[in-house]
This record gives structure tokens, C-alpha cells and sequence, in this order.
């Protein structure tokens, strides 16, 4: 099953660093998150990716294409511009990537990797979200039922802290990040069947998380996985800080994986 990751933002409330680099591209523990996520996926066995590219895609391009002299011991012949890879610790991946244009919206990014997921289920989420979501109960639930699309619903913590008091204004108990206020939320993490093509339009402008979901909800073809444990997305420089704790601290939920 081919994994499909949204890479194209302008990741505008990350401008102190999406001036330079596109979002995906932001680094948490030395690596970008875009990495992360793929690795999430690759430790259930899904080593196949399309990554669909906008705002300065060409720099994700430039990362993969050079990837293996990050990742390998290497002898560079100058003479012959031959190089050797000694020891080569890359990742099985097969990447595509897509440029889908600089702003087109969601929507209308997934609409043009249609013909590159042959005409088979694929998984799909953002490129900017980690979690430790298991992926093989969460495709095993989208086997269980006959719905177009299964999306991970998430509780994200909350951003400040909260306390409860008495009348007289004693402070009863405080919890620093409570969750949230017990709604569930759009986590990405989808499972799709190749049949939510036909809810998407095939225009720029379509914004899958609008019309396109929302039909699918109406013609219930839209089922919800619940996944309580860890989530967040790297939406602010304070969450960015944050994942970046987590990894200093070798306390990082999201990963399972040796290296």
C-alpha cells in the first residue's frame, strides 16, 4: 500500500523558519519531520511513498536525491568521478515526488496522484503531524468496514493549563496540559480507497477537508479511527520546541524505531 504525504504548505505560522525551507523540511532531533513520519510508516513495512510537493519542493527533491551520501560511508574517486558506497544504512524507500503546484489546495494535490496509486487503497496524511499510532490496526479497521476513507480522529492536548478552585478561591488542583475538551479532531493518518478520487474535484482550488469530506460523511463513506494515545502536529514555533524536547530527551513517543 503506497503512502501519500502532504508536502506542498506555505507553513505560514512556521514563517520564522518556512522562509528558507518548506515545512516538512522544519528538523526535530537532527531530522526533518517529513523523515520522521515516513519512518512511522516504514516501521509497519509501507515503504513506498508519493510525496506531493509545492511551496519550494524542489528542496525535499534535492534532500532524497542526495540522501544515500548523507546516510552511507562513501570513497570518491575525483580522477574517474566515480563514488563507492561503502556501507549503506538508507531506508528501503521508493519515493515519488509530484510537484502539484504552488498553491494549490489539498484537494486538488491528492487529485493529481491518482495515477500514480494504481487504482489500488492507499494511506494518506499530512507533513507535518507525528504520532504513535499503530498503522496495522488502523488499516485493519478500514478492512473492517466498507466506507471509502478511514481518518485517525485525535484528542491534542490543550495549550494552556488548567485548575479548579473553591469559592473562596483556593486552588484545588491544577493539570499543567489537560486534553482536550473532549472533542476528537481530524488527525490525518487516512486510509483510502481508491473511490474517494470521485469526491474530489479536479481543480486547484478543491480543499479536501471541506466538500470533499463532507460528502463522503453524507453518503457515509467516511468512518473515524480513535486513536488515544500520542499526537501533535508542528503547527508553531512552540510545538517545534516542543517535538525538539521530546527527541533531547529521548522521551518521543512517536518513535519505535532503532535507527
Amino acid at each position: 500500500m503506497k503512502v501519500l504525504i502532504l508536502a506542498g504548505g506555505l507553513g505560514t505560522r512556521l514563517s520564522e523558519v518556512t522562509d528558507l525551507i518548506p515545512k516538512p523540511m522544519v528538523e526535530i532531533g537532527g531530522k526533518p519531520i517529513l523523515w520522521h513520519i515516513m519512518k512511522i510508516y516504514s516501521s509497519y513495512g509501507f515503504n513506498e511513498f508519493i510525496i506531493l510537493l509545492g511551496y519550494k519542493g524542489y528542496l525535499i527533491k534535492e534532500y532524497f536525491a542526495n540522501y544515500f551520501l548523507h546516510q552511507s560511508d562513501v570513497t570518491i574517486s575525483l580522477e574517474d568521478n566515480k563514488i563507492d558506497v561503502i556501507n549503506n544504512t538508507s531506508e528501503p524507500w521508493k519515493i515519488t515526488l509530484l510537484d502539484t503546484g504552488q498553491k494549490t489546495m489539498t484537494g486538488g494535490r491528492v487529485k493529481q496522484a491518482e495515477n500514480f496509486i494504481d487504482g489500488k487503497p492507499f494511506m494518506l496524511t499530512y507533513g507535518d503531524g507525528v504520532a504513535d499510532i499503530d498503522i496495522n490496526k488502523l488499516v485493519e479497521f478500514h478492512s473492517s468496514h466498507n466506507g471509502a476513507m478511514t481518518m485517525t480522529a485525535v484528542q491534542p492536548d490543550g495549550r494552556f493549563g488548567t485548575f479548579e478552585s473553591d469559592d473562596s478561591g483556593v486552588v484545588k488542583s491544577f493539570l499543567e496540559k489537560p486534553r482536550g475538551d473532549g472533542s476528537w479532531i481530524n488527525g490525518g493518518f487516512f486510509v483510502c480507497d481508491p473511490k474517494v478520487f470521485d469526491y474530489i474535484e479536479n481543480s486547484d482550488d478543491s480543499v479536501l477537508e471541506q466538500r470533499p469530506l463532507q460528502k463522503l460523511s453524507s453518503d457515509k463513506e467516511l468512518f473515524n479511527y480513535r486513536h488515544s494515545g500520542f499526537w501533535k502536529c508542528m503547527d508553531t514555533l512552540r510545538d517545534k520546541h516542543d517535538l525538539e524536547k521530546m527527541c533531547a530527551d529521548n522521551n518521543a513517543p512517536w518513535i519505535s524505531w532503532n535507527h
